[in-house]
């Protein structure tokens, strides 16, 4: 039950994913935001769906990935926007054991109210992927 924002997400990650300057080829790709029952809203999902694609395509490790969350809206060109909502998300992770949080950097200072997580801001898409390199 997605809203319009995490529809249009397919267009703003497979284009920021191409501008950064990765290969997206041409093949179809499903991504699966379960539970189905609970509504998605907000264009935050657009980071971690980025992620996903690019660690499943063997362009981050997978296994550098544990521990961490992703969070922001990215723009066409691969900017990575600020979202609203960060610290109650943080907040949840920590008590899920997340110990590290990689989000926009303009986001850095309301996530890092959260104790004893490594809060890591980012600009664009490319920097995210430098820091699993």
């Amino acid at each position: 039950m997605p809203d319009i924002s995490v529809k249009e997400a397919k267009e703003r990650v497979r284009t920021a994913i191409k501008n950064s300057g990765f290969d997206m080829q041409s093949r179809k790709i499903v991504v699966n935001l379960s539970p189905a029952d609970i509504k998605k809203e907000g264009s935050f999902f657009d980071l971690p769906i980025a992620i996903g694609i690019l660690s499943c395509s063997g362009d981050i490790d997978k296994n550098s990935l544990q521990d961490t969350i992703f969070i922001g809206e990215l723009s066409l060109d691969g900017k990575v926007n600020k979202v609203n909502g960060v610290l109650p998300m943080c907040i949840e992770a920590k008590k899920l054991g997340i110990k590290r949080v990689i989000l926009p950097i303009e986001n850095v200072i309301e996530a890092a109210v959260v104790k004893q997580m490594e809060v890591i801001g980012v600009k664009n898409l490319q920097q995210v992927i430098r820091i699993f390199k």
